[in-house]
């Protein structure tokens, strides 16, 4: 049997033990560290390898992101600036066709640059918009669809988790993969908005329950003052501009923009006096907990990598890539295809610690650049957290909920025209590479 087939099997075996339950790094492990034992027949090298991938793997000033942005998400979370900005958008947009949905987009994309997680914004828009949706007449199905469709603007709008584990198993610059993620995201945000507003327009039964009790409600609320505004949008965007207005002007580097996001959301979260000692601690065990897993699992990753780079696969696949005359756009297609599927039955970190690493060299050879690559990666990573059956981002949704009688088949219906949205705004990605690379 040569190395190249017991890679494929290997890689068939990771995909099966990630399905059976088995945690992602534990699986990558273990495939890893089979595979380079069987196919150099030496159980030392295997060892080595995993001890010099488990030594350098994370030992790089950059991996100080992670932890970084996740506190800062945290943080903002804890001190309701999700909320603010939610009442912000609801009193400036209450009156436009679909105004609600509208405004939990707009929130989510303020949200969104200064959490980077989708999970984050999908279980604090849950608590949020969707009981005020439902005050105003909106469809429960369409109010929770919203919101898990919106949500997955955290992990395009940087700073974004996924953004920084692409470019760490990519190797490509963290701070271009977050210019790059901005067009694209203005895009979705726009994208959705459109879609919102035609519907409530012209398919109102899809929005609402009773489309003029609906408009009467609306006209009906109090308008929020000019102060009262400034009061509370301003810590939101003061941190917007401090991180992302540092980091684009390249004042900061990534880590040094998440030391300033998380020390200015620490004192957002005291002005507002949201932490005591207990929220301190659950701030601080959960930033550990999600830190820790993420770093974990890209140590895992880079001896995933080195595996696959023993037993030949992103060689080997880039050739018979390139003799089936399919040509870049046809492998993109495939891939494309492929992360679809595998967002049906997987997490979006999953899918790229799996993917990346045999993908990334391969789009290189054939020509692509990296970050448009990643942009186009994430994007479709990201429709997996809306499709049936796992579709991670409508399950919180649904569990934040918590109500019998709103089922999960009503909000992955109410994430349809969101999915349209995203298959469309790929497309026009994939095929025009300078809406990634035009900012960077």
């Amino acid at each position: 049997m040569t190395a190249l087939t017991i890679g494929v099997l290997l890689i068939a075996a990771l995909i099966f033990l990630v399905l059976l339950g088995m945690q992602i790094a534990v699986a990558l492990f273990a495939v890893a560290f089979a595979g380079v034992w069987i196919i150099r027949d030496n159980f030392e090298l295997a060892m080595r390898l995993l001890s010099i991938t488990a030594y350098n793997g994370i030992a790089d000033y950059l991996f100080a992101t992670i932890p970084l942005f996740v506190l800062m998400g945290l943080l903002v979370s804890v001190s309701n600036v999700g909320r603010d900005t939610f009442e912000v958008a609801e009193s400036l947009l209450r009156r436009i066709a679909g105004g609600l949905g509208v405004a939990t987009v707009a929130a989510n994309t303020v949200f969104a640059a200064v959490t980077g997680v989708s999970i984050a914004s999908a279980a604090v828009f849950t608590r949020v918009a969707v009981p005020e949706m439902r005050r105003h007449g909106y469809r429960a199905g369409f109010s929770a669809g919203t919101v898990a469709g919106s949500s997955v603007l955290g992990m395009l709008i940087p700073p974004s988790l996924l953004l920084i584990i692409y470019g760490v198993l990519a190797e490509v610059s963290i701070g271009r993969m977050f210019v790059a993620g901005v067009i694209p995201g203005l895009m979705l945000a726009l994208g959705f908005v459109a879609v919102i507003m035609l519907l409530a327009r012209f398919r109102p039964g899809f929005v609402f329950t009773d489309p003029s009790a609906a408009a009467r409600m609306a006209t009906r609320e109090r308008e929020m003052g000019g102060g009262e505004i400034a009061v509370k949008l301003l810590p939101i965007l003061l941190l917007v501009v401090l991180v992302l207005g540092g980091l684009y002007s390249g004042f900061f580097t990534p880590t040094e923009a998440g030391g300033v996001g998380a020390f200015g959301a620490l004192v957002i979260a005291l002005a507002r006096r949201k932490l005591d000692r207990h929220r301190i601690w659950e701030v601080l065990k959960q930033t550990g907990t999600v830190s820790v897993g993420i770093l974990i699992l890209l140590i895992a990753a880079g001896f995933y990598s080195r595996m696959l780079s023993v037993a030949g696969i992103p060689n080997a696949i880039g050739d018979v890539v390139r003799m089936s005359g399919f040509g870049p756009y046809g492998f993109l297609m495939l891939y494309v295809v492929l992360l679809l599927l595998l967002g049906m039955i997987l997490d979006s970190s999953s899918i790229l610690l799996i993917m990346v690493p045999i993908a990334a060299p391969i789009a290189q050879s054939m020509g692509f650049d990296l970050i448009h690559f990643g942009i186009v990666t994430v994007i479709a990573v990201e429709i997996g957290l809306l499709t049936p059956p796992f579709g991670i981002s409508v399950f919180t949704v649904h569990n934040t909920l918590a109500d019998p009688s709103v089922g999960v088949e009503q909000i992955f219906l109410g994430t349809v025209p969101f999915m349209a949205v995203m298959l469309g705004s790929l497309a026009l990605i994939a095929l025009f590479p300078f809406l990634t690379l035009a900012l960077t």
